[in-house]
């Protein structure tokens, strides 16, 4: 997802950041107190806002600065740079972490980030659904920081010349592209299809919306093999065999399958809502073209997967004091207020999505307020890196025509509870 790329991406964004943080006129590295320079990390900062929001903490904090590094764009790599670092020999590198949400459960099992005290922090203050994702067995392991949910992105100008509402249903969404799109040139629909994190999220909201589960008991039961599993994975399999969704869809992360839909190219995409900022942007073939709504699901609206990352505190940091202290200030409400102005991601502050001059500027906040309240994570597990990995593999192959949603969803079963048992 992108993170930030995404957030959640989208980031999805991922960024990893190097930081820092005391209270002005408090000391560098001062023993006993837990406060000192510190690491925070993330995925590369797509939108550039990093840097002017940590300078300003830097400026009034003097003894505890942040610096800001950033690993790669794509979410695997992240992570696997940051899992290096912490088994390595050197685990006191990184203090904090920007974490994808679904890495919290992982993290946590493998002993790398420490339990937090909630009322250091303003989580009542916080969409409700994004408080779970930094969780693990009842416990608080990190805070919400970016939130995310996937949305449909349409082109307005040709619904509007066809007399059609967005599409509500899956139905809608395939009559549309396959029937609308071919008239204007267009490919019906896209998502993130590729073997990577972005399809582990497709395949989720397709099974999501239709019903069904993956994972339960924080991944130790497998719930995966059932009709709506099924039905969800034919969604997105028909629509590739019947040509409604590109092959080259199959190719598509974040950025290619924005990149299609900024150049024209598609009627529907499924992304972040980082991809509607870009679409209405400078440079982009069809700004002041495109809305964005809830994604579809077989009866109404769907269920998207939530996204976002987390900020996590290292089992090893040095400094936990300004490591929490910096946290809270990222999840303040005037620095959330420019995650979203300056980042373009959504923030985690409930309050921020019903002000009136946030609303005009990004008019999708409403439709991914909805989105985020009815979002469900992805399946939480202490082995969720290997649990993603079958996901991508299995549902990929269906798509292919290497096996058919059936098949699939019963491989599924087998490999994940092959996953579970170890």
């Amino acid at each position: 997802m992108r993170w930030a790329r995404a957030a959640g991406r989208g980031l999805l964004v991922l960024v990893v950041l190097l930081s820092g943080y005391v209270f002005a006129g408090a000391r560098a590295d001062v023993p006993g107190t837990g406060r000192g320079p510190l690491t925070l990390a993330t995925a590369g900062d797509l939108t550039g806002y990093l840097g002017s929001l940590l300078a300003g903490w830097n400026r009034t904090h003097p003894g505890e600065k942040v610096t800001l590094v950033e690993l790669p764009d794509s979410t695997d790599e992240t992570r696997a740079q940051m899992e290096t670092d912490l088994r390595g020999e050197d685990r006191g590198r990184f203090d904090v972490l920007n974490i994808d949400v679904d890495w919290t459960s992982q993290f946590a099992a493998a002993g790398w980030i420490r339990p937090l005290p909630r009322e250091r922090f303003p989580l009542r203050d916080f969409l409700p659904p994004v408080v779970g994702t930094a969780t693990y067995e009842g416990r608080l392991y990190a805070v919400p920081y970016v939130t995310n949910a996937g949305l449909l992105l349409y082109r307005k100008d040709v619904l509007a010349k066809e007399g059609l509402p967005p599409p509500r249903t899956w139905a809608e969404l395939e009559r549309d592209a396959r029937t609308v799109a071919p008239k204007y040139g267009l490919d019906g629909y896209a998502g993130q299809l590729a073997p990577y994190e972005g399809l582990t999220v497709n395949a989720a909201e397709a099974v999501y919306s239709a019903g069904g589960t993956i994972l339960g008991d924080e991944g130790k039961r497998v719930t995966v093999d059932s009709a709506a599993a099924r039905e969800g994975i034919d969604f997105l399999v028909r629509g590739v065999r019947e040509g409604w969704i590109p092959k080259q869809a199959l190719t598509y992360t974040e950025e290619e399958s924005k990149q299609a839909f900024e150049d024209g190219h598609l009627l529907f995409l499924r992304n972040w809502p980082y991809a509607y900022v870009a679409a209405n942007g400078a440079g982009s073939a069809v700004a002041g073209e495109v809305g964005a709504v809830r994604l579809p699901g077989p009866d109404g609206p769907g269920t998207s997967v939530l996204g976002g990352s987390n900020l996590a505190v290292t089992a090893h940091t040095r400094h936990p004091d300004s490591a929490e202290r910096l946290i809270a200030y990222l999840t303040s409400e005037p620095v959330q207020r420019q995650v979203l102005t300056r980042g373009a991601l959504p923030p985690v502050r409930a309050a921020l999505y019903d002000d009136p001059a946030l609303v005009r500027r990004f008019p999708y906040l409403p439709a991914l307020r909805a989105a985020v309240l009815s979002a469900a994570p992805r399946p939480k597990s202490p082995r969720y890196d290997q649990v993603s990995l079958v996901v991508q593999a299995v549902v990929h192959d269906a798509l292919t025509g290497r096996q058919t949603p059936a098949a699939a969803v019963r491989c599924l079963a087998r490999e994940l509870a092959a996953v579970t048992e170890r």
